[in-house]
């Protein structure tokens, strides 16, 4: 049996959207834009968030917040790690999307989506135990308990590194919601198809609607509102590292108008971004959380 042309199949154009409060919505603005891959092939279009879609992702966001911080740290942990059962399982999509995206060889897309796996088992392993490292029981004079508790500190607004769109993501969002903060994310602008997967796994797996909410667009044009907004609580800039219009530093100046607290990008020559395959350090979720002291009486 021979094909005619007439039977041959059609390219399936992709249009990818956003992902918000658990669902995935085109941007209110209807704007997109071309993803290229590093060899310049076209490879889809995604979404392109506007103001209107940033600040629904951080009402997303805070109505999450309430739910996810109850959540026991065990749990909290049992859910990233069916994060990184489902990603282990999506290896070759993901592997085949960091290639396209970043240039690199199979070997070396599997490696980083390998390692994207470990991340999210490591800050698993971390949620219960992080309070038992950070928080500490105060010698006080009186019949009292006094206790210091690191506590998620509310919604972060996090810029995704630019350069490392899998790897460097998820070293990013895990510490973040491992605390039990959620988090509103704007991913890579040139590479956000393995963000746009993680958000397909996001949604099939254990984490609740809102907790992880990514918008596909520009850092410098969402970046300024997110760091002015007045119900972000923290601003990770990571992705900012190369910006010039904003600098980081005016973005970091924006959340100060808002007490909102700033994690600066690794101050390194021309923009880079830091080895997101070292091993993590686990002060990074310290930056997303508040100590509370709380008394209370003994024999009561």
């Amino acid at each position: 049996m021979t094909t005619s042309p007439s039977s041959e199949r059609l390219d399936v154009r992709k249009t990818y959207k956003l992902y918000l409060g658990g669902a995935f919505p085109r941007s209110e603005s209807g704007r997109t834009y071309a993803v290229h891959g590093a060899d310049g092939r076209a490879l889809a279009q995604a979404a392109k968030a506007s103001r209107k879609d940033a600040r629904d992702a951080v009402v997303a966001a805070r109505a999450a917040f309430s739910r996810w911080s109850a959540a026991t740290a065990y749990n909290r942990g049992q859910v990233l790690y069916r994060v990184a059962e489902m990603l282990e399982g999506r290896t070759a999509q993901l592997a085949e999307l960091v290639a396209q995206a970043e240039g690199v060889e199979d070997a070396t897309a599997r490696a980083q989506v390998a390692a994207a796996v470990d991340r999210w088992v490591w800050y698993a392993g971390w949620t219960d135990k992080i309070a038992q490292v950070a928080g500490n029981a105060n010698p006080v004079a009186g019949p009292f308990f006094n206790l210091s508790v690191p506590e998620p500190t509310g919604v972060v607004a996090v810029l995704a590194p630019q350069r490392s769109s899998l790897l460097g993501l998820t070293s990013v969002v895990a510490p973040v919601v491992a605390t039990g903060c959620t988090c509103v994310v704007v991913t890579s602008y040139e590479r956000p198809l393995p963000a746009v997967a993680l958000g397909e796994v996001l949604a099939t797996s254990d984490v609740p609607g809102g907790v992880v909410n990514l918008l596909t667009g520009s850092a410098a044009e969402l970046g300024p509102w997110l760091a002015s907004h007045r119900d972000v609580d923290a601003l990770d800039l990571a992705g900012a590292a190369g910006l010039s219009d904003p600098t980081w530093g005016d973005l970091e100046a924006a959340a100060a108008e808002t007490l909102t607290r700033v994690v600066r990008p690794a101050e390194l020559p021309d923009g880079e971004e830091p080895d997101w395959t070292a091993v993590p350090d686990p002060r990074r979720m310290l930056r997303f959380m508040e100590t509370k002291t709380v008394w209370h009486p003994k024999g009561r």
